[in-house]
């Protein structure tokens, strides 16, 4: 759908209320947020231009260029060299919130030890302390700030949005009012995604279209709704306030302002998911990780009297941890984001999952294990088909088609352990001259990457394509000799099934990935792939040298895999869990005739008096 004239307005309004918000609260991280969010060639030469103009190590400019451009190493070797010259207060103060941005906690904490007390500083303390996972903490810091004879530097704003986190946090949820008489239509199921194609092509993304459009095909009427303020808060002041995708309908919701705070978001978009209630109206409601969204869903839920179910795709209060080591596990935020997962998950009428490990986790939080059904990663469309031999694949590619190629296509992030593949690639590569490596994505770890393919002596024989397109993504499966999946040793990895090396033994190719027990429910030592000790450079060197060295070894693995992802891989099969699962939550089992659902099968809105 073309977004209207008044619909354009309204995002632009948005989009900028949102700018001006975060400048106030954390103006580094907004920057950071915004350059990933454009072409990275354009943004990395920019960030190396300003490099060079502002080459004090006290530069504000130049601290936050180097971060850009994902050189933490050089950012921390920045601020020591101008500690060690003498800051001012105020270049003390930007270099910490640099530092605190780029994940170097020790680092902010060192620069704002000795700073005498201002709102200004304590706006800085309390960001360190936010990120450490100290909520109740951050608030403490800013509260002195807040009363109008001291406010100063948007201590009070922060601190405002700090404590509505907090109370959602602590345990806050939304209300509706219930509302009697409601009548779902049979074989009706709405879904409430944080994020949807065709503005994010993630994993998660992938997941839910893949669900919507298998259940489609099984004779339900689906829609998707994503969260409030998406996308047009995460840099697409373009988008309509409907897409429509393989027949698939996602409706955002776009209210034209929102609410301040974050328990006061939550409450405005429950109301506005109501309101699409009572114009779809659906039999379930399904809603996915993390608990804010379950919130929502289970106040909607209880209002009109619909059974709910909610999708656990990964433990992200790990995930979160998972980027600020150890500690983040003692902290508040830690404590009480696993204690709000684990509420909505037992508070869902039935819970989804991905694998044996998140069942585990979820049974040992509290959850019933009748009520926890596995639909796990799974494929269709291109993957289902015969794959193409890895010759044509890399013609189509453009790749070189007489060289060998081992790789991933993957999110570019810290936990992926991607710089553990090009340390194992640099230790086989000099006795195969004709072997490469293939690194398919994006994320905040490339540019680092890269550095390290230099500093190795391999970047001529790296490719890094960036981001590919879905309808590509299964050819560059196919270019590949050997799928690599070296995840670090984490409570997130060791428990979360990723997708691609399910979509690798569908292309027929074997699977190489660390031994973690979520990778060891996918990949089959000996029988679909092999496995190697997490964080191991060495040990992933050898098996990879093992599969390479015997092409027949290769291609039993590959077709083993293949045969699996086929026989109990498939969103087709899935589907049929999830029908059957829908039936049995709901009170009485209705039949009906279902259809795709379009924006002409949807009411007018109407004011609901909330």
């Amino acid at each position: 759908m073309t977004p209207t004239a008044k619909d354009l307005a309204s995002n632009l309004g948005l989009t900028l209320r949102t700018v001006r918000e975060h400048l106030g609260d954390d103006p580094v991280v907004l920057g950071l947020q915004i350059s990933r969010r454009l072409p990275a060639g354009p943004v990395n030469a920019l960030a190396r231009a300003v490099g060079r103009v502002c080459t004090d190590d006290a530069s504000v400019l130049g601290g936050v260029a180097a971060a850009v451009r994902g050189d933490d190493h050089g950012v921390v070797e920045r601020i020591e060299r101008a500690r060690a010259h003498g800051l001012s207060h105020v270049q003390a103060r930007r270099l910490a919130d640099i530092a605190t941005a780029v994940g170097h906690a020790d680092l902010a904490e060192g620069l704002l030890a000795d700073l005498p007390p201002s709102a200004a500083i304590a706006a800085a303390r309390a960001r360190l302390a936010w990120h450490r996972g100290e909520m109740s903490a951050a608030v403490g810091l800013l509260e002195p700030f807040t009363s109008t004879e001291a406010y100063d530097d948007g201590a009070a704003t922060l601190c405002e949005r700090y404590r509505a986190e907090l109370r959602t946090f602590s345990g806050e949820t939304p209300r509706l009012d219930a509302q009697p008489g409601y009548a779902p239509l049979p074989q009706r199921v709405l879904h409430l995604a944080t994020n949807s194609l065709p503005h994010t092509g993630s994993g998660y993304a992938q997941r839910t279209h893949s669900i919507l459009v298998a259940l489609r095909d099984a004779g339900w009427d689906v829609m998707a709704a994503t969260r409030l303020g998406y996308p047009v808060q995460v840099g697409k002041p373009l988008a309509a306030k409907q897409d429509t995708i393989d027949g698939i309908t996602y409706q955002r919701i776009l209210p034209q302002r929102l609410a301040h705070g974050f328990d006061a978001r939550l409450q405005q978009q429950a109301v506005e998911l109501a309101r699409l209630v009572e114009r779809f109206r659906p039999a379930v409601l399904h809603t996915t990780t993390h608990f804010v969204n379950g919130l929502v869903v289970r106040a909607v839920a209880e209002a009109y009297g619909i059974e709910w179910v909610y999708e656990v795709r990964g433990q992200l209060a790990d995930t979160w941890a998972s980027t600020r080591g150890e500690a983040a596990k003692d902290s508040e935020r830690y404590a009480l984001f696993k204690e709000r997962e684990a509420e909505v998950a037992r508070a869902a009428d039935a819970v989804v999952t991905l694998g044996a490990a998140m069942r585990d986790e979820l049974v040992a939080q509290g959850v019933d294990p009748a009520r926890i059904e596995i639909c796990p990663n799974a494929v269709g469309e291109a993957f289902l088909t015969e794959p193409s031999s890895q010759r044509e694949a890399r013609m189509r590619l453009g790749l070189n088609p007489e060289s060998n190629y081992i790789g991933t296509v993957s999110s570019i992030v810290a936990y992926e352990g991607l710089d553990d593949l090009v340390a194992a690639f640099a230790l086989i590569a000099p006795d195969r001259p004709g072997l490469r490596l293939l690194i398919a994505g994006d994320g905040v770890a490339l540019p680092s990457l890269k550095r390290q393919a230099e500093r190795l002596g391999v970047s001529d024989r790296v490719d890094f394509p960036g981001r590919v397109p879905r309808s590509q993504a299964h050819i560059y499966h196919q270019a590949l000799d050997v799928f690599v999946v070296p995840r670090k040793d984490l409570e997130v990895t060791r428990r979360v099934t990723p997708l691609k090396p399910v979509e690798a033994s569908a292309s027929a190719r074997p699977v190489v990935a660390s031994d973690l027990p979520a990778l060891a429910e996918l990949v089959h030592d000996g029988v679909t792939g092999a496995l190697f000790t997490s964080e191991d450079v060495n040990d992933l060197a050898a098996k990879l040298a093992h599969v390479l060295d015997d092409p027949e070894l290769a291609r039993e693995l590959g077709q083993a895999g293949r045969t699996w992802a086929l026989e109990d891989r498939t969103w087709i099969a899935n589907a049929r869990k999830y029908g059957r699962l829908y039936h049995q939550i709901r009170s009485t089992e209705s039949t009906g005739q279902a259809g795709n659902i379009t924006q002409s099968d949807i009411p007018e809105e109407k004011e609901t008096g909330r």
